[in-house]
């Protein structure tokens, strides 16, 4: 759940970004000491909804989602990017805002405020995932954009990265605490297009004095039938009466490739304790992907997830069909005390996408979400949802 944003923060952030494209008007060559490239991405949503009579219903909408500017590129023997999210003019967010500095085969050292290494489903971008949400495990205890330092290493069949990071960020200065991560996969290099991917994270975070005055409450919130869904959301954990909180998290990772075909699976689970209550959540989910015409997911064995797909074998381009169940399931309860609240969510999609061209592409989902209270034995929500997206980056 976000803090106190800062007014500011957006002006600051423009200002950044206007100075990072200063070097692109004197270097382009790729030898040249200080580079600059210009990079973004657009993703306009709607939601539809066939509502059950229990709860609110959740009203159409359409939402600028995301409208992402960034800059990239080498200064010296660093490399830099400064990215910020002008989805809400209002309140310009930073996301990428950092350098980075390889050490030959020992690894790479980044600082700054980045992506915290937290699970396949996480570190996939937005612009490649074949469904328009990620999982409920991935949305909800990821640690995300962090101010940070981290540490990356890459051989030919595995990947390993580490990072200890603040709870805040450059635009949500309320939030205490810190948190370490770390994340490592295994995938051997095979010569056809298949794949085998193997992966653990776990994360540790202390947050201070949580829901207390001027501090964000820590809330576990999954979105089951989409972003502008809020009414079909569920609080599975609140932690708000002012404590320290410690919060372990971990995720186990499995995905396959052959040829159109893939198929990728998490477990993903998180231990919250403030000395007076405790809280556990755990999620899992399971998702099949099949390009009709015959392309293939393409995978970065350096950072250990899928990137952007290859160019398209047919003229009018490429289209995918995916499909994913995912759960998310937790409890919480004042020591030596029954649970005070139990739940579960579930959700299926399935999804189509038209890659018009790689960095374009339309996308349509279809949700059929269910909310049942466990420890009253009651269901909450029923929701059927029509989601799209117009993508476009670059």
């Amino acid at each position: 759940m976000q803090g106190k944003q800062h007014p500011v923060a957006g002006a600051r952030l423009a200002c950044v970004l206007a100075l990072a494209l200063l070097p692109a008007l004197s270097a382009h060559a790729d030898d040249a000491p200080v580079t600059a490239k210009l990079g973004g991405r657009v993703h306009l949503d709607f939601g539809a909804f066939d509502n059950d009579d229990r709860g609110p219903p959740n009203r159409n909408d359409t939402e600028v989602r995301r409208a992402w500017l960034g800059v990239s590129g080498r200064l010296y023997d660093f490399k830099y990017k400064v990215e910020g999210d002008f989805a809400d003019s209002r309140n310009i967010l930073a996301r990428n805002v950092y350098l980075s500095r390889a050490f030959g085969r020992a690894g790479t050292l980044t600082v700054g405020q980045f992506k915290q290494h937290f699970s396949l489903d996480d570190r996939t971008s937005s612009n490649y995932g074949p469904l328009l949400e990620r999982g409920s495990g991935a949305s909800t205890l990821a640690p995300l954009f962090r101010l940070g330092a981290g540490w990356q290493y890459a051989n030919q069949q595995m990947t390993w990265a580490a990072s200890g990071y603040s709870m805040e960020s450059i635009d949500v200065t309320a939030a205490k605490g810190y948190g370490v991560a770390t994340r490592a996969t295994w995938a051997p290099p095979r010569a056809d297009d298949s794949l085998l991917h193997l992966g653990v994270s776990l994360a540790h975070e202390r947050q201070d004095q949580v829901g207390g005055p001027g501090r964000p409450s820590l809330k576990i919130r999954p979105r089951p039938a989409g972003h502008v869904a809020d009414n079909s959301r569920m609080t599975l954990i609140d932690f708000s009466a002012g404590r320290d909180t410690d919060v372990d998290k971990w995720a186990l990772e499995y995905a396959q490739m052959r040829g159109p075909w893939s198929w990728q699976a998490e477990w993903l689970g998180a231990r919250l304790r403030d000395g007076a209550q405790q809280g556990q959540v755990q999620a899992a989910y399971a998702l099949l992907s099949w390009f009709v015409t015959g392309e293939s997911r393409r995978y970065d064995y350096k950072s250990g997830r899928f990137t952007r797909m290859g160019a398209a074998g047919h003229p009018a381009g490429a289209f995918e069909l995916a499909l994913r169940y995912d759960t998310m399931w937790g409890g919480q309860h004042f020591n030596g005390q029954p649970d005070l609240r139990r739940g579960r969510i579930e959700s299926l999609t399935l999804g189509g996408n038209w890659y018009v061209r790689p960095n374009l592409r339309l996308m349509l989902d279809l949700i059929q979400s269910h909310n049942r209270d466990t420890l009253a034995g009651q269901t909450l929500d029923r929701t059927r949802a029509v989601t799209g997206r117009f993508q476009y980056d670059f």
